[in-house]
């Protein structure tokens, strides 16, 4: 074979090997992530990327409504969220969700079996854990050394008007005065919303802030104490070298488990799965818990934490602790209940 011939075999192949990455649309380098603010770091996104050389892009919402609303309104490029458990039931319903190829994610056979099962996805068809949360009352120390134990303290204490921040997110936010009025989280009692309407309206000069993100707050000393998720509350914690407290109140709360799902309309199914199955390895779960203190989803890493993070009780409630908790709950119809009483609060 003369080299002009050679030559011109090469250039052919060089240019069927370009043509063919060139118009193969399945073949993606990226993922993009919709989550909670104050949950996933740049190093974590930077270590997931040069594990597995896919770009991580990541947007934040607010609240599970704010998730929703982004997604039933086309938004374009989100691949997979972390939504929590009430939540995945509604976007099932809608027929939003891909079911889940679990050969692509060995890693949930790690799974702690507690999490699994739940009532929004009994068979784990379109979703698993990612993380766990609750939720209480953070107080900045610096600036509040009274005492509080309660919702019904945090709401009616003199000493806060005007100084605390309530969550930004209707469910949860009606959900604390329902448990200061002693009812459920998820009622949709006409006569008892009334009631959590009118205590609400009554204590609004409590409240100077309504915020999604509460480590900022309290870092910076805006508010005395903030209704507040845990995770948010120990890292504020953390960044104030313990100046920051969190408690479960006496009445109770809510408890969330927080799961990953892929979207029917996701473009790189393939990389979202493999985001999840990274995410699930022991050891990226137990620095997720370490960085971000989130409750973890892997059987046995709490035995790895240090023994400080294992016995604080902020992180790992105990068992009374627990029981007070309930779960928010898909509320079909009355959701728009819900909505409605939030928005007029806030507009007060």
């Amino acid at each position: 074979m003369s080299r002009k011939m050679s030559r011109v075999l090469f250039a052919w192949a060089l240019f069927s090997l370009f043509s063919c990455t060139k118009t193969n649309p399945e073949k993606t380098d990226v993922v993009n992530l919709a989550i909670w603010g104050n949950y996933f770091s740049e190093s974590e996104q930077k270590k997931f990327t040069e594990s597995t050389g896919i770009k991580l892009n990541i947007t934040n919402y607010s609240s599970n409504e704010e998730l929703l609303a982004r997604v039933q309104m086309g938004a374009s490029g989100v691949d997979i969220a972390v939504p929590s458990d009430y939540m995945v039931g509604i976007m099932k319903k809608l027929d939003l969700l891909e079911p889940l190829d679990k050969k692509q994610i060995p890693n949930q056979k790690k799974l702690s079996k507690n999490l699994l099962k739940r009532d929004f996805d009994p068979e784990n068809a379109y979703s698993l854990p990612f993380s766990w949360t609750t939720t209480g009352i953070a107080i900045q120390r610096e600036l509040f050394k009274g005492k509080i134990t309660s919702l019904k303290e945090f709401f009616e204490n003199p000493a806060l008007k005007g100084k605390i921040a309530v969550l930004d997110d209707a469910r949860e936010s009606l959900a604390a005065v329902n448990k200061v009025l002693g009812y459920s989280v998820n009622s949709t009692n006409a006569n008892e919303l009334k009631q959590v309407k009118e205590y609400f309206l009554k204590n609004r000069p409590q409240v100077k802030i309504f915020a999604s993100d509460t480590v900022e707050i309290l870092k910076n000393k805006e508010v005395f104490a903030a209704q507040s998720y845990s995770s948010d509350a120990l890292q504020a914690r953390r960044a104030t070298n313990g100046k920051v407290d969190f408690l479960i109140p006496s009445e109770g709360s809510t408890i969330a488990i927080d799961n990953f799902v892929i979207f029917k309309t996701s473009k790189n199914k393939a990389n979202a799965h493999r985001l999840i199955d990274y995410m699930l390895e022991t050891d990226h779960n137990k620095s997720l818990v370490e960085a971000q203190m989130i409750g973890p989803v892997i059987s046995d890493v709490k035995q790895k934490l240090s023994p400080e993070l294992q016995s604080d009780e902020a992180l790992f409630p105990k068992q009374t602790q627990l029981k007070r908790l309930e779960e928010l709950k898909d509320l079909g119809p009355d959701n728009k209940l819900i909505e409605d009483i939030w928005m007029e609060i806030k507009n007060q």
